[in-house]
């Protein structure tokens, strides 16, 4: 950007919001910067989001998912994506959490190859949020960033070739930033998250051979991808910097992306170096592809695990496609955290980490995610000893033969009480602690986010609309019919429950949590997202 624009005020950018600090985030040479972005991409944002809403109608009416006819050729032909750079060949261990100061820090002294900071899942987009956020990133890209909490413990980065590697996950394209908006209209949140941190770090990033470093959320066709791709390629030009410098991880964590896990990669094959299987945004995304189809209902969230066999075809079928593209296929997060106070119960989920991950590496993954730095020793110690070498590329997995219907197979299992009220307990508590700010929250002793909220949300919503629109009721295991006279119980005999728990995240929004999910419910249509009706009612001087 040249001088002049960075003296002056961006030409039709508005900035909505007010925060002691911010102009250091959002100076005038960035705002005119992310206009840019938004000038040239959003409106093929606009119809990418368009044509989502067009494919979830068809499913609706129907039709199934599968494989493209139009890319067979991309799926047949042979090619490779381009080869990682050195910081990220070896992935066996990611630790994932919100880019806010603490996280930071101690994610980035855990001793994890790399460290995921999350714009989207696991972060109430606050203003605040999203501000300070970017602030600690480029704070901890220079190396600088400490804190002294209110306790006086003060926690400060190690030397940076003890550090893990950072990663940035940007929102997805369906979330907008309504804090910012450029010729009248709001910015898109995908664009704000990673122009306001590339802005700000790529070249410093660079410089190091230490990126700048990517995950994309929430893809559903080799046509996002191919947006992705051009928004990059264009902000490498922008800010000198060699095409492909920018390099990226896909998570795969909707149904429809599972069908185009080949053209995801070729439309970055400069620039990606792996997929993810995101699992808990892929079950919700199975339950709201299906939420018409009676004959695809999904039992309650306990019971789908990774070994249903839809979602062990997904992860082997995964493996395969990226090690036959030179890509890496990273396993997915185990929402367990470490549980103080007892013993007995700690040992237990720790040893279904453990389980888990043993499953990963042994199918051929080349890393895994983890939420909490107390398990990345076990993590570690678990590929370590499965996975000596840096990655598993060689691994084929030419046995793997996954077809269209092992993706969509429906699973097996039952819905309790303890089930049911659980979905709603998860739903309420993690939406009241989200419009209060936190996005990540333990809740049972495991770490919710917003995908595993989206689960239990969408469960309830499709078993409670079977049930009320003739058919065969849904029932519970123990008989009792599942209608919204069980919603409404379990929603009345909340407060008091919540009530007692100390400390309680969001404890001040309880009851407006019950209200939105109540209604959201009770709504015709399921919405796409939890998080997009929730961020309306954040900030209230919006």
């Amino acid at each position: 950007m040249s001088a002049v624009l960075q003296e002056r005020p961006a030409l039709g950018v508005e900035v909505i919001a007010q925060l002691a600090g911010q102009e250091a985030v959002l100076n005038p040479a960035a705002q005119e910067f992310l206009a840019d972005l938004h000038r040239r991409f959003d409106g093929t944002r606009q119809r990418l989001l368009q044509a989502r809403r067009m494919r979830q109608a068809a499913f609706d009416a129907g039709a199934l998912p599968g494989f493209r006819a139009e890319t067979a050729t991309i799926r047949q032909s042979e090619w490779k994506v381009a080869q990682a750079p050195a910081a990220l060949r070896d992935r066996r261990v990611e630790i994932t959490g919100p880019a806010e100061a603490k996280m930071l820090i101690n994610a980035l002294n855990s001793g994890a190859n790399c460290f995921m900071a999350d714009c989207e899942d696991s972060t109430s987009p606050t203003w605040a949020n999203m501000v300070n956020g970017q602030r600690a990133l480029c704070e901890a890209v220079a190396g600088t960033l400490s804190l002294t909490a209110e306790n006086g413990k003060h926690y400060a980065l190690k030397p940076e070739a003890e550090r893990a590697t950072l990663i940035v996950r940007p929102r997805g394209w369906h979330l907008d930033e309504k804090h910012v908006r450029v010729d009248g209209q709001r910015l898109s949140g995908a664009l704000f998250d990673a122009g306001v941190f590339l802005w700000h770090n790529a070249r410093a990033l660079a410089s190091k051979d230490r990126g700048p470093y990517l995950y994309l959320p929430k893809l559903q066709s080799m046509e996002e991808a191919q947006l992705w791709e051009k928004v990059l390629s264009h902000i490498e030009h922008s800010l000198a910097l060699p095409h492909g410098q920018i390099k990226v991880t896909v998570l795969i964590e909707t149904l429809p992306a599972a069908f185009e896990m080949d053209e995801i990669l070729f439309a970055l094959k400069d620039r990606i170096v792996g997929l993810n299987c995101g699992r808990w945004d892929y079950i919700f995304s199975y339950i709201k592809t299906f939420r018409r189809h009676r004959d695809r209902v999904l039992p309650e969230r306990g019971q789908v695990g990774m070994t249903q066999a839809f979602l062990r075809a997904y992860s082997e079928l995964l493996i395969q496609t990226c090690h036959r593209r030179g890509a890496h296929a990273m396993g997915g997060m185990a929402a367990q955290i470490p549980i103080r106070g007892d013993e007995a119960a700690n040992t237990a989920a720790l040893a279904r980490v453990r389980a888990d991950k043993l499953r990963e590496v042994t199918a051929g993954h080349d890393g895994t995610w983890v939420a909490h730095p107390a398990l990345v020793p076990l993590a570690r110690e678990v590929f370590d000893a499965r996975m000596p070498q840096a990655n598993q590329l060689h691994v084929a997995r030419e046995d793997v033969m996954v077809e269209r219907d092992d993706l969509i197979k429906p699973c097996l299992g039952t819905i309790t009480r303890v089930g049911f009220e659980n979905n709603v307990e998860v739903c309420v508590r993690y939406l009241a602690a989200w419009l209060d700010g936190n996005g990540c929250v333990p809740i049972h002793h495991l770490m919710e986010d917003a995908a595993t909220a989206e689960i239990a949300r969408a469960q309830l919503w499709q078993w409670l609309h079977f049930s009320d629109h003739g058919g065969d009721m849904l029932h519970l295991d123990d008989g009792t019919q599942v209608d919204f006279m069980l919603l409404e119980r379990a929603l009345i005999g909340l407060p008091s429950r919540l009530n007692a728990i100390p400390n309680l995240p969001g404890a001040s929004r309880v009851s407006e949590a019950i209200g939105m999910l109540d209604r959201l419910t009770h709504a015709d249509e399921l919405a796409d997202f939890l998080t997009v009706p929730a961020y309306e009612r954040i900030d209230s001087f919006i």
